[in-house]
């Protein structure tokens, strides 16, 4: 399970496991609930580049960034290291 503290938006943390390249259950710490639930069901299963490719740069509230991009951004540095 891999853990990243995330920056600039409501949720404070992404927790989730990437298995041969296919992220998995990804939850969400704080946040708004229905949005962070739906991102997490619509990714699991997908491919890390994927999910990586879909949710870069997605903007929330002109805070430039969001809890999807904060996600594509947690798959970016552990794509690195595996």
């Amino acid at each position: 399970m891999y853990s990243y503290k995330t920056s600039g938006t409501c949720s404070k943390e992404i927790r989730f496991d990437v298995e041969d390249g296919i992220v998995k259950n990804v939850t969400f710490v704080f946040g708004c609930p229905g949005n962070t639930q739906g991102v997490a069901a619509l990714v699991e299963g997908m491919k890390i580049d994927d999910v990586i490719a879909r949710l870069k740069g997605i903007n929330c509230g002109g805070k430039g960034t969001s809890c999807p991009d904060q996600l594509a951004i947690a798959l970016e540095q552990v794509k690195e290291t595996i």
